[in-house]
C-alpha cells in the first residue's frame, strides 16, 4: 500500500508494516487529518531553533519561545498540546517523537528563576495529558513509551524554616532522568532528582520518589522495586 510505503520512508524503517487491515474510508480519514497537521507544521517550522524534518501539529497547539526548541524528523504534537520552552537549554526533541493531546511541557515556573529545559529522545511517545515540569532539567531517553496522565517534576519547594512562609523559602532544582527503553504506566508521578535506569517498567499509578536501577519493575506509593526483568 502506498501510505504504508510512505511511512516506511518517513520513519526510515524498511521493516515497518501495518498489522491490521483498514478500509478505504479509514485511510482517507487518517490521511486527511495528517495532511492538515503537516500543513500547520509548515507554519510553525520556521520559528523553531532547528527542525530537520516534517512536523505534524494538531489543533489548538500553543508553542511559546519556539526559538528555543530543536526538533528531529516527524515530530507529532497532538491537539491542545501546550509548550513553553523558556529556559537555559530549551527543549530538544529527537526523531519520531510524539506528544499526545492535552500535554503540558514547560521549563520555567517563576520568571525570576529561569529553568533548565527538557530533552526527549528518538522514537519516544508521550501519552495524553502528560505534565512535564523541566525547571531543574528533565531528560527522557530513546524508545520510551508512556501511558496517559504522567507527571514528571524537577523542582521542589523548600519548607524547613518555620519562620517564613513556604512561598518565601524558594525552590531547589534537581535533574530528573528517564533512561532508554522504559515503559511508564498511566498516572505515574516521578519526583525531582530521580533517575530511572534503562529498561524499567513503572506500574500505573506509582509515585517514584527514589532512583531505581536498570531493568527494574517498579510499583506502589511510594514506588518500590518488586522484581528485575533480568529474572523474569
Amino acid at each position: 500500500m502506498i501510505i504504508e510505503k510512505l511511512i516506511r520512508i518517513l520513519k526510515n524503517n524498511p521493516d515497518y508494516k501495518w498489522e491490521t487491515a483498514y478500509t478505504g474510508r479509514d485511510i482517507f480519514s487518517v490521511t486527511r487529518v495528517r495532511f492538515f497537521q503537516m500543513s500547520r507544521g509548515f507554519f510553525l517550522k520556521p520559528f523553531l531553533k532547528k527542525s530537520t524534518g516534517l512536523m505534524f501539529i494538531g489543533t489548538q497547539v500553543k508553542v511559546r519561545h519556539a526559538y528555543l526548541i530543536s526538533a528531529g524528523r516527524n515530530l507529532i504534537l497532538g491537539d491542545n498540546v501546550d509548550i513553553n520552552a523558556l529556559s537555559t537549554n530549551g527543549i530538544l526533541l529527537g526523531d519520531d517523537v510524539s506528544i499526545a493531546r492535552d500535554s503540558i511541557l514547560f521549563c520555567t515556573g517563576v520568571i525570576a528563576q529561569k529553568g533548565t529545559g527538557i530533552t526527549i529522545g528518538d522514537r519516544t511517545g508521550i501519552g495524553a495529558r502528560a505534565f512535564l515540569a523541566g525547571q531543574g532539567g528533565i531528560t527522557i531517553g530513546n524508545d520510551v513509551i508512556t501511558g496517559p496522565n504522567i507527571q514528571i517534576f524537577s523542582e521542589n519547594h523548600n519548607f524547613s524554616d518555620l519562620s517564613q512562609t513556604i512561598k518565601e523559602q524558594g525552590v531547589s532544582k534537581q535533574a530528573t532522568t528517564i533512561g532508554n527503553n522504559c515503559w511508564l504506566g498511566g498516572g505515574i508521578t516521578v519526583l525531582a532528582g530521580v533517575t530511572i535506569g534503562d529498561g524499567c517498567v513503572i506500574a500505573a499509578g506509582s509515585v517514584v520518589t527514589k532512583s531505581v536501577p536498570p531493568n527494574s519493575i517498579v510499583a506502589g506509593v511510594p514506588a518500590k522495586v518488586i522484581k528485575s526483568r533480568e529474572t523474569v
